[in-house]
């Protein structure tokens, strides 16, 4: 078997389609079938179940994708290993972020980068925690930046700064002339959530149990925006986001005591570019992002 063999069987099982998988690849379907049926007689084992109208990977199948994923991350490991050693910013370095992070570190990052590495270039992803860590995991992104606490083998990682959550509600709500907003007044407001998956929302849920939380389908915070300004609820962003989502009419009120958040980056210990990591983390913490505090 050869790598390409296993670059097959990995986008074929990400594909579950011969044609879309060969394509993917810029190969011809029968070139990639013919590499998958001899991959399945060498290792004399079903990898696929094939059926007219839909292609199921086996129970055995998975194991082995799961085994080729490693060895294919740990072949562009070595590849790296080489090109760090002659220029640590030749590649992009992938970095990923929660969704209530991205938006508000993601574009004045760019410009900070770019004056002291302007040769590095990012390729950006924003998403869940727990796909973020699974592609930091498995190699297809190099660096996270998600909130505290969170650990992970063979990772370290560099806190960032800490925010407190602040609650924004319309400008003509009955507590707009309050100066702070009592922690145990919320349990009963009209409390608009993010949904199940985002990070943001679990830590709101500790720090400030709710009796009846309203969740939104969306991911944004700014989805919740709009509904707090269309009158449907009350609810809690983090402080960086503060000056892209108030507007005149919204306002926002700090809480007794303040929930709050650290941000960490997260890499992989034995990622080969720790030239790069460097450079990234520097620009990280010169952001100086209004309503946090470095750490």
């Amino acid at each position: 078997m050869t790598l390409t063999d296993l670059r097959y069987l990995v986008t074929l099982a990400e594909l579950r389609h011969f044609a879309k998988a060969a394509a993917a690849c810029f190969v011809s379907q029968p070139t990639l079938s013919i590499a998958i049926k001899k991959l399945e007689d060498e290792l004399d084992i079903t990898l696929f179940e094939r059926h007219r109208h839909e292609l199921l990977v086996t129970p055995a199948g998975e194991r082995i994708i799961q085994q080729a994923k490693v060895v294919l991350h740990e072949s562009e490991h070595l590849k790296q290993l080489a090109q760090a050693e002659h220029d640590p910013f030749a590649q992009p370095l992938r970095l990923g972020a929660i969704f209530t992070v991205a938006p508000y570190i993601f574009p004045t990052l760019i410009p900070k980068l770019h004056q002291t590495a302007p040769t590095l270039l990012l390729y950006l992803e924003e998403n869940y925690t727990a796909v973020l860590a699974d592609k930091l995991a498995v190699g297809e992104l190099d660096v996270i930046l998600v909130a505290a606490p969170f650990e992970q083998i063979e990772t370290q990682h560099q806190d960032l700064f800490s925010e407190d959550f602040c609650l924004l509600l319309p400008q003509q709500h009955a507590w707009r002339d309050k100066d702070t907003i009592a922690a145990c007044d919320l349990a009963n407001a009209p409390m608009l959530m993010l949904g199940e998956g985002h990070c943001f929302r679990d830590q709101i849920l500790a720090s400030c149990p709710m009796n009846n939380p309203k969740l939104s389908n969306g991911n944004s915070l700014e989805t919740l925006r709009f509904m707090v300004a269309n009158g449907l609820g009350l609810t809690l962003i983090p402080a960086i986001s503060v000056p892209y989502l108030v507007n005149d009419s919204l306002i926002t009120k700090t809480i007794d005591p303040a929930p709050t958040r650290q941000i960490r980056a997260v890499w992989r210990r034995r990622f080969p570019r720790p030239q790069a990591i460097r450079v990234l983390i520097q620009a990280l913490q010169q952001l100086n992002l209004a309503g946090s505090q470095p750490l």
